[in-house]
């Protein structure tokens, strides 16, 4: 992990499609349909301004180019970019066939794991415990904020991924769309706990220690 971007710019990175798309809902630029008494309660319809690979390849270029402009770090802007893109090709692995490949009238395309509900979580969750491990091992805690942010975010984030299997549905498109404002608050809180920890280093100074979070961005 590049320790001039924080944990909070890359979660904005790897969740900028959902982040989009309640704000995208909200605008009825994209759809969505409400089933409480159907196996599946939300179809995706039609979303292909946030989740399209075509524009998923733009919204990469977008701020992986927007971080180069203001920071001049390639490496780091080519991570941004590349995080970005991993959300539709993720996506395409656990969504059923509604992922568009490009805005208009586009094939769909996905493997359907969420539709095996055990062998989703075999995939899942060792990726988020991989992600975890990688972090913890770049970086240490500056204070007890540091500690007790990351590990109440690492809680929250745990709760809600199996709480989504027994949450009802949204009354309408509106509540969705506003509910899925919150996905913010994760990103926020990441930034929270990252500005509080600092990367590991094996030099003997704490004055060498560089700071995992970027100051002026996330």
């Amino acid at each position: 992990m590049k320790p001039q971007l924080s944990l909070g710019i890359l979660f904005m990175a790897v969740q900028l499609a959902d982040l989009l798309w309640p704000t995208l809902l909200l605008l009825g630029a994209e759809q969505v349909e409400l089933r409480p008494s159907a196996g599946q309660a939300v179809t995706f319809s039609h979303y292909p301004i946030s989740h399209s690979l075509v524009m998923s390849v733009v919204w990469s270029v977008v701020l992986g180019l927007g971080y180069w402009v203001l920071r001049r770090d390639k490496p780091a802007a080519l991570l941004l970019g590349f995080a970005v893109l991993s959300h539709w090709l993720l996506d395409a692995v656990v969504h059923g066939p509604d992922l568009p490949l490009y805005p208009g009238h586009s094939p769909v395309v996905g493997l359907g794991l969420w539709n095996h509900l055990l062998l989703s979580q075999v995939v899942e969750v060792p990726i988020f415990v991989a992600g975890l491990y990688l972090y913890l091992r770049q970086t240490k805690a500056l204070n007890k904020t540091g500690r007790y942010a990351l590990w109440s975010l690492v809680a929250f984030l745990v709760v809600v991924h199996f709480s989504n299997f027994f949450s009802p549905v949204p009354g309408s498109v509106a509540e969705l769309g506003w509910v899925g404002q919150l996905l913010w608050l994760p990103v926020l809180w990441a930034r929270w706990a990252d500005r509080n920890r600092t990367a590991h280093t094996t030099g003997p100074a704490p004055s060498e220690t560089r700071r995992v979070s970027a100051p002026s961005i996330f």
